[in-house]
């Protein structure tokens, strides 16, 4: 691997003591290797970090310290270690106060960086957005638009950043599991380096921007009856030799009820 950069997607553990993982994990989970121990960033709004010898065996579990402002509605959902120790990490926000009638959010996509293995992390800014109308009256039960749920993978050639996303906005045609891309020479300063993939070119800003979907939805999102594959977790796998995506798939009704989990291959 060249980075494990998600390995669960809304896991549940028993109860935790002190320093133990939470009883809730929320999103995907983003993990690396750090001086012979497996550390994971973990979320349930507010972003943790634990660290073990192997992931059956991880403790130690503290606030990650992020200076963002909105820092209690994040996820940390991928990350890379540089080959001098330093953590680039990417994360899932929801911002309240997007729809005056309800709860409805809008998520987006931010990257950070940190110096101290995720003990605290610099903010970079937000990478990957939508350019679409929030849509207040979206059936989903959460969303009203926005990019969010992914996984990010760094190419064997250390060309560019793979971020796999779903995108929750806009027409029909446009929702769905979809791919960006940043070169990995932007990754200290990534704003505007984030490119979306449309109609077979990286033509699209990640700020705003039309989209390609790999995986399209079959029902909108703004649809009670939703159906659609989301938050895709990427990985290569060292057995297949093969790129591996896990995702879910939400059908057909409020809330999101999963009706399972989709892998896809590639070489």
């Amino acid at each position: 691997l060249l980075s494990l950069s998600a390995f669960a997607q809304y896991a549940y553990v028993q109860p935790a003591e002190r320093g133990t993982l939470p009883k809730v994990i929320d999103g995907n989970t983003a993990a690396t290797w750090l001086d012979g121990q497996l550390y994971i960033f973990h979320s349930t709004g507010v972003p943790t970090r634990s660290n073990g010898p192997d992931q059956f065996s991880l403790s130690n579990t503290i606030n990650v310290d992020f200076d963002s402002e909105d820092h209690k509605a994040v996820w940390f959902e991928a990350v890379y270690r540089d080959p001098d120790g330093t953590l680039f990490l990417w994360y899932h926000n929801e911002p309240g106060g997007v729809c005056a009638a309800n709860k409805l959010t809008r998520p987006r996509i931010g990257a950070a960086i940190s110096y101290d293995n995720g003990k605290t992390v610099r903010d970079l800014g937000i990478v990957l957005d939508s350019g679409d109308p929030v849509d207040c009256n979206a059936r989903n039960g959460f969303f009203a638009g926005g990019h969010g749920d992914f996984s990010v993978i760094l190419d064997r050639q250390r060309r560019f950043f793979y971020f796999f996303f779903t995108n929750y906005a806009g027409a029909l045609e446009e929702q769905g599991v979809a791919v960006a891309r940043m070169p990995y020479d932007a990754r200290r300063d990534p704003a505007g380096a984030v490119t979306k993939y449309y109609r077979g070119r990286w033509s699209e800003p990640g700020i705003g921007g039309h989209i390609s979907p790999v995986f399209p939805a079959r029902v909108s999102w703004q649809a009670a009856n939703t159906d659609s594959h989301w938050g895709p977790s990427i990985h290569w796998n060292t057995y297949l030799r093969r790129f591996v995506i896990l995702m879910n798939h939400a059908c057909c009704s409020p809330g999101w009820p999963q009706v399972g989990v989709y892998a896809s291959f590639s070489a």
